[in-house]
């Protein structure tokens, strides 16, 4: 079992409202117009976090990630007709993967610029994640939140498990991810915990005259710890 010390609250049941209900399909169907968008111009994409789970709040954030590598130009060609409010490259760290970010009114959209490895796609599931279809036929999925706290859903709410209650491995197999993505998420929300919000090692904006890929290739060029992440 591992040292109780980062979890916020104990084990409850958390009913949701009307008004719950009805933030959730908003932010959903936000999610859904996205992702049918991505998906008419053949790129598959999974929503996650509180949306994936069903506990939102009206600050949260709608989330979309596609978890394939594709070339800028289509993303950003099948979001023409959104409003674009900020482009960018980001990395978490100098060993993570380097991704793009496209942020909009209501939505932020990331995909990777370069191969992901098997950790980096299990922290999506990590937080809950779902496909399009998934999102369509109403499911919610199980994940752990910003606060180390498992989400499992229930058809009147969810329940809450404190994640550091359970073993690592136990809660890898519910979660159906590896053991090292729990370690590293435990790793990170602890230390987020304990100094507040923590930076990341990139993150650059992209001009509407630049391309995704231009601008890594400058990066790349000027910052060698960069340009270690471009190969597994």
């Amino acid at each position: 079992m591992r040292e109780k010390t980062a979890v916020f609250g104990c084990r409850k049941k958390v009913r949701y409202s009307g008004d719950q209900w009805k933030l959730l399909e908003e932010k959903r169907a936000i999610a859904a117009n996205i992702m049918k968008t991505l998906a008419d111009h053949g790129i598959d994409s999974v929503v996650y976090g509180s949306v994936a789970r069903g506990d939102v709040k009206k600050t949260s954030d709608v989330d979309i990630f596609v978890p394939s590598t594709v070339p800028s130009y289509r993303i950003e060609l099948a979001l023409h007709d959104c409003t674009v409010l900020e482009k960018k490259i980001v990395q978490a760290t100098p060993n993570y993967a380097i991704k793009g970010e496209i942020v909009l009114e209501n939505a932020n959209i990331s995909f990777p610029l370069v191969k992901m490895r098997d950790k980096e796609l299990d922290f999506y599931k990590f937080g809950g994640c779902m496909n399009l279809d998934s999102l369509m036929k109403k499911n919610r999925v199980a994940g752990v939140d910003k606060r180390l706290v498992l989400i499992i859903p229930l058809k009147d709410g969810h329940y809450e498990i404190p994640a550091n209650e359970l073993d690592v491995s136990e809660l890898a197999d519910f979660l159906g991810v590896g053991v090292e993505i729990v370690n590293e998420r435990f790793r990170v929300l602890e230390r987020r915990r304990e100094i507040g919000r923590t930076g990341v090692f990139l993150s650059e904006i992209v001009h509407d005259f630049e391309s995704f890929e231009t601008k890594l290739k400058e990066i790349v060029d000027r910052n060698p710890l960069v340009k270690r992440r471009l190969v597994l």
